[in-house]
């Protein structure tokens, strides 16, 4: 098999892996925070539960998420040398300060907090736990500016055959890393919202402890209703930045093949790459597209027969993994709209939490969706419009590459199911019963 497939292949089944766990630090740690606050303040007894509750859920999905994450930095070592030597300058800066300010930070705040029920008073132990949040959050902020700088390089000199820092600020501030930013963040958001309801509305089906879990749905519920709309708002926002960017990308994932003003949206189709057009298509509504991606109904919108085959995304991936994201995210602002307006019907309402039960997995789809479009469609660059994937790939055997996947695949696996075994085992005990 070809280097760069396996490559690929690789890298996308281990970082797809570990993102199954960081939406979930991100938004568990700040609905802990909240519930442990109202502890502090209030001293009621139950929100310290729900604080030991989800707490523990948090901190083996943080432990699997360590051991799924460290593999990744080697890879581009271990894969990915060229593009390493090329970028190292500017790339590796930017993870050296993501592991030394912010995951050191938290990971040593986790133990303060793990060990520090009996040393603390109950407002410092909820303080720590609000520091976790945020050193949570500031970890993301490097990673998402690392990759946003591939999707869109700013503030580089190509010197000596490599591209190396010029402007620190343009690389941190650039729109594109806010956006993305901003997306991915309430994406995780929404990640965590649905799996506190989902836990909540099963132990509520059941009535147990209802109080307990009432509480944790509606939490968990306020926090899904805003970052739902919230996302689908900023989703609008990065999609316009995109077409301006990365216009191969917007032709791609809405399989538009002919340049056009007033370029209509078509809500199916199915493309035939090889012949540049698409199989089936139906739905179609005037104007859309231009507006969606310049907000401009007579924008001209660039397409896929304007740029040369061998620098277009693949179309059908693009497409299918856009759709998939955004009639989840739709999905997502329907169902948390009905939990608000029910929010004081909860155990009369048992469609309902059976819905949200399983609805769990579904916001894991989406942002794992959103995750392939940025990727794949960013393709066939690894550096946009500086540094093609083929070129970035490490001058070695495709057979290592190949051992080395089957490995990962065999490892992870049973890493997966002893983790969501012990996610599961801990999500459905009964809190009353210790």
């Amino acid at each position: 098999m070809d280097i760069v497939l396996l490559s690929r292949l690789q890298f996308a089944t281990a970082t797809m892996f570990h993102f199954l766990f960081v939406p979930l630090t991100l938004g568990l740690s700040i609905m802990i925070a909240i519930m442990e606050t109202r502890y502090a303040v209030t001293g009621d007894k139950i929100y310290l539960s729900m604080t030991k509750f989800w707490g523990k859920i948090f901190l083996i999905n943080f432990g699997l998420g360590i051991v799924t994450g460290i593999t990744l930095e080697f890879q581009f070592g271990t894969n990915w040398s060229r593009y390493s030597a090329f970028v190292g300058d500017i790339f590796g800066s930017l993870l050296a300060i993501e592991a030394t300010a912010a995951f050191f930070l938290e990971s040593t705040l986790i133990g303060i907090w793990i060990f520090g029920w009996r040393k603390l008073s109950p407002k410092a132990h909820a303080a720590v736990m609000w520091l976790i949040a945020g050193a949570s959050t500031l970890s993301a902020v490097w990673i998402i500016i690392a990759n946003s700088w591939m999707q869109h390089p700013v503030g580089y000199v190509l010197r000596n055959g490599r591209a190396e820092l010029s402007d620190f600020s343009a690389v941190v501030f650039q729109k594109f890393a806010v956006l993305q930013f901003l997306h991915t963040i309430s994406a995780a958001y929404i990640v965590s919202a649905f799996f506190v309801m989902g836990v909540s509305a099963y132990h509520l089906l059941k009535k147990q402890s209802i109080t307990f879990f009432t509480r944790s749905f509606k939490i968990g519920l306020i926090f899904g209703l805003i970052f739902s709309i919230f996302t689908a708002i900023e989703g609008d926002m990065h999609g316009v930045h995109v077409s301006e960017v990365q216009p191969a990308k917007l032709a791609a994932m809405e399989a538009h093949w002919e340049t056009a003003r007033r370029a209509p949206l078509t809500l199916f189709a199915i493309p035939d790459e090889k012949n540049e057009r698409n199989f089936v298509e139906f739905g179609a509504i005037p104007g859309l597209l231009s507006f969606l991606g310049y907000h401009d109904f007579n924008a001209e919108v660039k397409g896929l027969k304007d740029f040369p085959r061998e620098e277009r995304p693949p179309v059908l991936i693009s497409l299918f993994s856009f759709r998939t994201m955004v009639g989840l995210g739709t999905l997502f602002i329907l169902l948390t709209i009905i939990g608000w307006l029910r929010r004081n019907r909860l155990l009369e309402s048992p469609l309902y939490l059976k819905a949200m039960v399983l609805s769990i997995p579904l916001p894991y789809v989406a942002i794992e969706a959103g995750w392939v479009l940025a990727e794949v469609g960013r393709q066939p660059w690894i550096v946009y419009g500086l540094m093609k994937t083929s070129d970035a790939v490490s001058p070695i055997a495709s057979s290592q590459v190949l051992v080395s996947l089957i490995a990962f695949i065999l490892i992870y696996g049973l890493l997966g199911i002893t983790g969501f075994y012990l996610i599961i085992k801990n999500a459905v005990k009964n809190p009353a019963r210790g």
